[in-house]
């Protein structure tokens, strides 16, 4: 930038979202890493041509989670012909956020790896704001409980309600951080809530 200018660096990327980022691959990728590209790049290309491509091919793909923890996964459909631009991922559904790119091959079941999130924003909730600090944890509690076996019937609409209950309503963004990725996973992997509240555990084998 010091040496081509400004004008150089606004050139590159798209509309809106100029310049270059690093993403912070992660996940089931054969190469995880930090790659600097250009924004506007398709997600199916950093993947493959920057990361090494996903781990068991392409059609192993589960889902992404493109901006860190806190924005909800995309689908393997979306992830097929998403842009790593902000216009183009909040269309999808989801949030470019940080750019910390989270592969999900299908070995991953979504209720577990969301318990995890879940437990995290819990544990970082600094308590002040009663949706959040209570709701942090009642999030947590419900998935941990639904994907040890213990789902009950309600207990995927109550999530919603919860993430409807702490979303915009705290002084900070910690409470819609921890609400986004519970809303997003049941809205893209429904289907999974569902067997493990119907059947007592996880559909992935």
């Amino acid at each position: 930038i010091m040496d081509a200018g400004g004008a150089w660096y606004a050139g590159l990327g798209v509309e809106k979202s100029s310049g270059t980022k690093i993403f912070s691959v992660s996940g089931h990728v054969n190469r995880p890493g930090n790659h600097e590209v250009e924004m506007g790049i398709s997600l199916r290309t950093l993947l493959e041509e920057y990361a090494g491509g996903v781990r068991g091919g392409w059609d192993n793909l589960k889902g992404v989670i493109p901006g860190g923890s806190s924005s909800p996964i995309l689908t393997r459909e979306a992830c097929e012909t998403v842009k790593m631009d902000y216009d183009s991922i909040a269309r999808s559904g989801s949030m470019l956020g940080s750019g910390a790119v989270i592969v999900l091959d299908k070995s991953v079941c979504v209720v577990r790896a969301l318990a995890r999130i879940s437990r995290f924003y819990r544990h970082e909730s600094c308590g002040q704001c009663t949706p959040c600090r209570e709701g942090t944890g009642w999030m947590a509690q419900i998935v941990t409980r639904i994907e040890a076996g213990g789902g009950r019937a309600g207990d995927i609409e109550l999530l919603e309600e919860l993430c409807g209950n702490i979303s915009g309503k705290t002084i900070c963004a910690l409470g819609d951080a921890a609400a986004m990725p519970v809303a997003g996973a049941i809205r893209a992997f429904r289907e999974e809530f569902v067997y493990h509240v119907e059947h007592g555990r996880c559909m992935v084998e």
